[in-house]
């Protein structure tokens, strides 16, 4: 290789992680281990706060009904949600969707039974600094960060729901 390819291939390497920031890469992502930033959101059919549901754990989830791989692991949301609601887990999916018809439809055809707010606005996942979705922070009973999960993921794993029910 030539110096000046190595030199570029560093440099685009540098800069792709810069791009996600949020990826666990040396140390872990900003934000865990500390408070979850409160908000407040409002969509057609309810107001919804964070720390309503200080005493549960939340899996607050940003999601979106055009996003793929958001759609592939719904299921697995609403199944861990049912399984895991009499342990005080509780799912919160923030959907940014702009069109409340897609977003109602989707609710209905997915048969989705955890709490689900709209904020087209984007004011919560952007406080969280959420840029890609789905993106998944998961917050103690005592409103503390302990991870965070980029991409869609299998909540029905064992080592995910013994994880949560552990909290």
């Amino acid at each position: 290789m030539t110096r000046t390819f190595r030199i570029i291939t560093v440099g685009l390497l540098i800069a792709f992680i810069g791009l996600f920031p949020g990826c666990y890469s040396g140390n872990h992502p900003a934000r865990i281990g500390s408070n979850a930033p409160d908000f407040t959101v409002q969509d057609s059919d309810h107001t919804i706060t964070l720390s309503q549901f200080r005493g549960q754990v939340v899996v607050l989830n940003f999601w979106a009904t055009w996003c793929p791989p958001c759609v592939a692991e719904t299921p697995a949301l609403v199944r861990m949600q049912n399984q895991l609601k009499s342990k005080g887990v509780t799912v919160l999916a923030v959907s940014i969707d702009a069109d409340d018809a897609a977003y109602h439809k989707f609710l209905k055809d997915y048969s989705v039974s955890m709490v689900t707010v709209r904020d087209e606005s984007k004011k919560a996942s952007t406080l969280y600094g959420t840029f890609g979705w789905p993106e998944t922070y998961i917050i103690d009973r005592n409103g503390i960060i302990r991870r965070k999960f980029i991409g869609p993921v299998e909540w029905t794993n064992p080592e995910i729901t013994d994880y949560l029910s552990k909290l």
